[in-house]
Order: structure tokens, then sequence, then C-alpha cells
């Protein structure tokens, strides 16, 4: 998949129990830290707030309660609903994913997939007669396009017939344990695959019903307290399909524009952590897009912005020395259970621009986020941890991690992304996560990134170049040519030589 999500299975060993006792001057004296080599694998953005009189409610028969926890999966692994698709239904788990645009299923049998989607059992299911292929950050897929019906059995009481992948092969796609099978591209139709006339889920879900043109997700990461008796042993969450449930944040919501219509594109004007500001041009944080994409575990940002990022972080929590490969998340560190220093760990704050373009908000991002827990490494005694802020070639992405701390609604009616602060995210007595603003600036419009334009002069200079490079290359053989059609009229073959000639010739 895009992200860092793994299967851990790895060989630990303490540094106390080794090198001695932790450093004297560290907060927690009694702590063992441990650091623990992690396997590279297939992982996987009036004015300034928006006021709740412009909340969305529940219309067309769309009941919000139903929703209330209809997600399971974890960050490291993605977060799922559970679908119907086809003529008698067949319930699939998806994969919620708001950085691609494609509905696709596992049509195959697979290692990992414990069911699959059955076309030739579905009565419903309408061939196109396309292939697909959809690569990703890492992994891949490829399949065969068609048709069929699709309800979410804890979403809207709606059926509608959608465009729908069925994944025949895959390559570090689908996940050991992650309990979905298949993906649901909630983005838009520009980067859908093949091309973008392929209607994605949710167009077709609000052109051929009632439902308004947004959802909302509120992602709850591994330390949220799991309401056990809906019978699942993983965390959760909740997609409203259709609106926005108060229940699920606290405090107001505040719109960020979507500044193209591809990916949920946003534009970050500024970065701090501890409250001190990175002080690069805001164009650095966008290189070469912002996105906010929940199938994607991490916060990835750009290699200048991570570098400047990392080394802010590790001045502030330099009570603990912490080795170079736990910095680039190919190691874990972990602490005896119950005894992980928060305190020491600053908080990330990103700001957003806001509906007014002169104004912003911020989003403050804790070290229960950025610390992704990691089950199963060490043993019941040990809490251990994968830095899940890394570095990126394709601009920065806001997923899963940073949204586990906030309720987002992906507004498409108005072309908006709103932040509040969720109801189960993870903190502790001193900090928690926060969005606060409006904070003023000027044209912060101009933070987003552009892809550099050629002007037309320069395009004729390479045209022209590439035409004296072609002469170059011409005029010898042309040379060779009239040579030989010279040397032809001075010699001419006798009758028996002119059938080799033409042979040579053809």
């Amino acid at each position: 998949m895009k992200t860092s999500w793994h299967t851990w299975l790895f060989w630990c060993w303490s540094i106390s129990a080794v090198f001695g006792a932790a450093d004297p001057g560290a907060p927690r004296a009694s702590s063992v830290l441990l650091r623990v080599p992690v396997r590279k694998g297939p992982a996987r953005a009036p004015g300034a707030h928006g006021p709740h009189a412009r909340k969305p409610r529940a219309t067309g028969g769309v009941n919000f309660v139903d929703m209330v926890d209809n997600l399971r999966g974890k960050s490291g692994q993605g977060y799922y609903v559970e679908m119907a698709v086809g003529t008698p239904p067949q319930k699939l788990n998806i994969l919620v994913d708001t950085g691609s645009s494609n509905f696709a299923v596992g049509a195959a049998a697979h290692p990992f997939l414990r069911r699959y989607y059955h076309r030739s059992l579905s009565v419903s299911y309408k061939d196109l007669g396309r292939g697909v292929y959809v690569p990703y950050t890492q992994g891949r897929w490829e399949g065969e396009l068609g048709t069929d019906v699709v309800s979410v059995p804890h979403g809207p009481n709606v059926t509608l017939r959608a465009n729908i992948a069925a994944i025949t092969q895959s390559d570090r796609f689908f996940i050991n344990g992650s309990n979905w099978e298949g993906i649901l591209g909630l983005a838009y139709a520009e980067i859908a695959r093949p091309d973008e006339n392929l209607e994605p889920f949710f167009d077709s879900l609000v052109r051929q019903t009632s439902v308004p043109n947004l959802f909302s997700l509120q992602l709850c990461g591994a330390g949220f307290t799991q309401n056990y008796s809906l019978g699942s042993a993983t965390v959760g969450g909740s997609m409203i399909i259709g609106g926005i449930d108060p229940s699920l944040y606290v405090g107001e919501v505040w719109y960020t524009p979507i500044r193209r219509e591809w990916y949920y594109e946003v534009i970050i004007v500024r970065i701090e952590v501890n409250g001190q500001d990175l002080n690069m041009d805001c164009k650095e944080y966008n290189y070469d897009k912002s996105i906010v994409d929940s199938g994607t575990t991490n916060l990835r940002l750009p290699r200048k912005v991570f570098q400047a990022a990392v080394k802010a972080i590790e001045a502030a929590s330099s009570t603990e020395q912490f080795p170079s490969g736990f910095w680039l998340g190919e190691q874990l560190v972990c602490w005896q259970a119950g005894t992980t220093p928060w305190h020491i760990f600053p908080v990330i704050s990103l700001y957003l621009m806001s509906e007014n373009h002169n104004q912003s908000f911020r989003i403050s991002i804790l070290p229960q986020q950025y610390l992704r827990p990691v089950e199963d490494v060490a043993s019941a005694q040990e809490d251990c941890y994968k830095f899940a802020v890394s570095q990126s070639s394709t601009g920065t992405v806001m997923g899963a991690v940073i949204m586990e701390g906030f309720y987002v609604v992906f507004d498409r009616e108005h072309k908006r992304i709103g932040f509040a602060v969720s109801t189960c995210h993870v903190h502790d007595e001193f900090r928690t996560a926060s969005v606060e603003g409006p904070f003023h600036g000027v044209e912060l419009e101009d933070c987003g990134y552009n892809v550099p334009q050629t002007d037309e002069s320069t395009l004729m200079t390479i045209a022209y170049v590439m035409a004296g490079i072609c002469a170059l290359f011409m005029l010898p053989l042309c040379l060779m040519v009239c040579q030989w059609r010279f040397a032809r009229c001075l010699h001419p073959p006798g009758h028996g030589d002119f059938a080799d000639d033409l042979n040579l010739l053809k």
C-alpha cells in the first residue's frame, strides 16, 4: 500500500540491561528504553471558522446514528467500512481512502483475503470490457472494470449502481491481518484510473440519490478505549455519509478551501514545533502539493521540511537520545508499560489557510498521534512506538495519524475541508489536540505550489536546438546517398549484378 503498514515480528534488546542505567538526567529513571530494528515494507491534506448554523444535517432519510462506529481498523493498517456488493449482496470490508478515486475489490483468491467478490454469483454485475491498473507509492493492483449495485449497511439507506474494479492481480496491496478486502477511493474523478471519465463512487452516490455531497470521518487511534460490545478487538471510528454528527467532536469546525479537486488538496501556510516557527518559505510546505489522505498512515513532509522538523523535534526531546534510525522510521523505541515520557516530545502545529485567504487556523498534533503504537513487538510489559513522520517526494500528506486527532469534514458541496477536535483522540492530563484561530496573514493563497510554466521563448529555443541536432545527423546520410548515386552513374552494374544489388537494397 501507500504507507508504512507492517506485520511486526522483530527482536529487541534492553539498553539498560546491556549498557547500564538510562541517562540520570532523564525524567523517568525507572523506565527501560528499547530500540528495535524495523523491517521496511509497504504501507502506504465568517471566513476563518465554520459557524454551526452552516452544518448540514440529516436529509433524504439519512440517519447519522446508524453510522456512528461503522469503521474498524487502525492507522497502521487502514480503516474500513462494511459494504454490500452485488445481487444477492456480498458483504466485504472496504478500506476508506481519501487519497484515491477507484472503488475496487478483491475478485480472486489471495493468501491475505478471507473472502472476495464473486462476480459470477451476482445477477446485477455488468462487465465493461476494460482493464485497469493502479499503482501506489508502494504496492499495485490490476483488474477488470464493471458495474454492480452497492450499498453501505451502516450508512445511508440507499442502493446505487457504481463502477467497480474487480482486482485479479496485486503486489503488496492487501495486508495480512488487516481484515479488509477492497478499497473505496473517495477523491475526485481527475485521478481515477484508467481516466477521469470513470465516475468515482461518491459522485455516483450523490448523482443517483438524495444524499448531500459531503462526508465526515472520525478515525480513533490505537489508544482509544474500544466499545467491545460491537464484538471487535480492533479500534475504529465513524464515517458519516451525507453530513456532520456533532456528537463526534468538541468546539467549532474550522474550514480550509479545497485548492483543487483531484486529491483533497489544501494549503499549509506555517509549521511550528513547540510553538517555534520552522521559518521556511511557505511554498516549501506545499511542494508539490498538500493533501488530506486517510489511506496513508504517516504525516509525510517534503524533504527540506522533514529535515527541519526532525531537527526541531530532536532538539525538543533531547533529554533522551534516540538512534538516527528511529527518526527515519527504521527503528522502534520502547518503554516499560505506562512509562512513556510523552512530556519530552513537542506539539507539532500546522497552520491551514482559512476560507478568508488572509487568515489561517492552527491544528496542533500531540506526540500521542505522531508516535504510532506498535503492538506485539516486545512483550506485554512494554509500550513500543514508531515515528510516524516521514519524508515524501510527492508533497505533504496529512495521513491517518494526523486525522486521528480530529473530526474531518469533507464538504465537497462548498469545496472545503473542516477540522474540529475529535471526541476520541488520545491525550494526557497536560495537553490535548486543538483547533484554534483566526491568525492573520497576507496573500496566504500564494503559499500554494504551482508547477513552473515554460514560456514560449524557451520552447522556441528548445525547438531550434533539436532541429540543429537533427540536421547534424542527416547531413552525413545525405552525403553518403549522393556519393552512392554518383558512383552508380559512373559504373552501371552488369545484368548479372543487378539481382544481387537489388537484394542488398531490400
